[in-house]
């Protein structure tokens, strides 16, 4: 239980307390424990444990028949993960029932070892994670919804989709020297007869700052996690990553292929969506860089960002085994006023598609500062792309060598809002170096569309490209976004 963790010295006592247990406990908690020093978890993994790799791991599953609230018949059932191979550290688990708090006991009967359970697992071991079912699909099913594993990720799906990218906690200096914040504890709320959402409350810590977050779940066609986040920053933080999300993107048919592989695309996600209050909209496709890169949107009045997989086409993976089309997209909705800040998105080089190398997060324009808290909160919308809207929304880009030698041609197509033409457009395209050549748009009687079609004449190994579609000189698509590296 929490009292064992030298790192919330004072958390048995506020969980054994009569009064009851909710928000205003885990904060104060959270808060206590920004005032130490930084305590990281003890090392106390049995080394049986800490050696397993990948498949062995996944060969120690949890038995759904001892799932939390099966026995009740309730809306939402609890399973746990196991600690092992990268998950190391102990996340303390409680049931909040009326206000009262109820330690959840590991025991290695709770789980099903395919090659036998290691000899001497003491009870004090606890678990890594837990995972959230509810029939999702259909009503005679419990599926999984969502998981909670690892540092602070969490993922979640939507009715008929699969699991893909995943939301955090916190980001610190993702893209440089990363600090990961952890979730230690979680108390998740019992729920009644016909509840269909679940209440989650959770304990963070690390090295810069300790946090209390409050999620509430609830699943369907779109699955929303309304997120508060109060931090208690240890010291100032110059790089917070708010409402980060987490994905990955190996290529698809943008430019020259450096991958051996049958599939047109691989990817969780193929673009960054930001959208201001004013109505103006933004889309950044994803590419897999040869270095680290960071971009960076202003976003004063960011009514939401997310990380999008618009390419929902069987054929555009041809994959029986992943179903890239079935991956969710994930878009964040600020409650309230964030004040000044920009969207940062930060892409790293990777071969691989098990690893994640996408991050995108919001970044506050002043930096938090010691012994302040800061609250945020918001809704992370889980399901499916936004459909298009008043404004033309990007689909596809494309880039190739062009014409010229030493240029590179570019191709974006466009959905076309209803009774909106090509005739009367026209494009608004910059570079941030070097020149572009040969700017056309015109209709894509294929899809019913626009294409919008050029040629960058670099002057350096790298340039931003921006490009808006006008009607009567005012904006009638989200701004096209695109970093070019040689």
């Amino acid at each position: 239980m929490i009292a064992a963790l030298p790192l919330v010295a004072a958390a048995g006592v506020a969980a054994a307390a009569p009064r009851p247990f909710g928000d205003d406990a885990v904060q104060a908690l959270a808060q206590d424990l920004a005032r130490q020093p930084y305590r990281a978890p003890a090392p106390d993994l049995p080394p049986v444990l800490g050696k397993l790799d990948y498949d062995a791991y996944r060969d120690i599953r949890f038995d759904p028949a001892r799932a939390l609230w099966k026995a009740e018949r309730l809306p939402f059932q609890l399973q746990f993960f196991h600690r092992g191979g990268l998950f190391h550290d102990r996340v303390d688990l409680y049931e909040l029932h009326d206000g009262q708090v109820t330690p959840i006991a590991y025991s290695s009967d709770q789980f099903v070892f395919k090659h036998g359970a290691p000899t001497g697992l003491p009870p004090s071991l606890g678990f890594a994670g837990f995972r959230i079912h509810a029939p999702i699909n259909r009503a005679s099913y419990f599926d999984e919804v969502a998981v909670f594993l690892g540092a602070t990720y969490f993922r979640a799906v939507a009715r008929g989709m699969l699991y893909g990218l995943s939301g955090r906690g916190l980001a610190i200096g993702t893209g440089e020297a990363e600090e990961f914040p952890a979730f230690r504890a979680f108390w998740i709320e019992r729920p009644g007869a016909g509840a269909r959402s679940l209440t989650v409350l959770a304990l963070m810590d690390s090295q810069s700052c300790a946090g209390a977050f409050r999620f509430v779940i609830t699943p369907g066609d779109t699955t929303t996690f309304d997120v508060t986040a109060r931090i208690f920053p240890r010291r100032a933080i110059a790089n917070a990553g708010i409402a980060p999300l987490t994905s990955m993107f190996l290529f698809s048919g943008d430019g020259g292929r450096r991958f051996d592989d049958f599939r047109p695309q691989v990817h969780d996600s193929d673009g960054l969506a930001v959208a201001e209050a004013g109505g103006a909209r933004a889309w950044r496709p994803l590419v897999n860089p040869a270095a680290v890169q960071t971009s960076a949107i202003p976003a004063r009045t960011a009514q939401g960002f997310g990380l999008q997989q618009r390419e929902q086409r069987f054929e555009a993976y041809q994959d029986l085994e992943a179903h890239y089309e079935q991956r969710p997209s994930l878009w964040v909705e600020p409650c309230g006023d964030w004040g000044a800040g920009e969207v940062r998105l930060v892409e790293l080089p990777s071969n691989t598609e098990t690893e994640d190398n996408i991050a995108a997060f919001w970044t506050p324009a002043a930096p938090l500062r010691a012994g302040t808290p800061a609250t945020f909160a918001y809704r992370l919308h889980w399901g499916p792309p936004a459909p298009p809207g008043v404004l033309a929304r990007v689909v596809r880009t494309r880039s190739g060598a062009g014409v010229v030698a030493g240029r590179r041609r570019f191709v974006v197509d466009y959905d076309l809002p209803r009774g909106v033409s090509v005739e009367g457009l026209t494009v608004q395209a910059t570079t941030s170096s070097g020149q572009l050549r040969e700017v056309v748009l015109h209709p894509n009687p294929q899809t019913g569309g626009a294409r919008l079609s050029f040629e960058l004449e670099p002057a350096g190994p790298r340039t931003d490209l921006r490009a808006v579609l006008l009607k009567s000189g005012t904006p009638c698509s989200e701004a096209w976004l695109y970093r070019w590296s040689a």
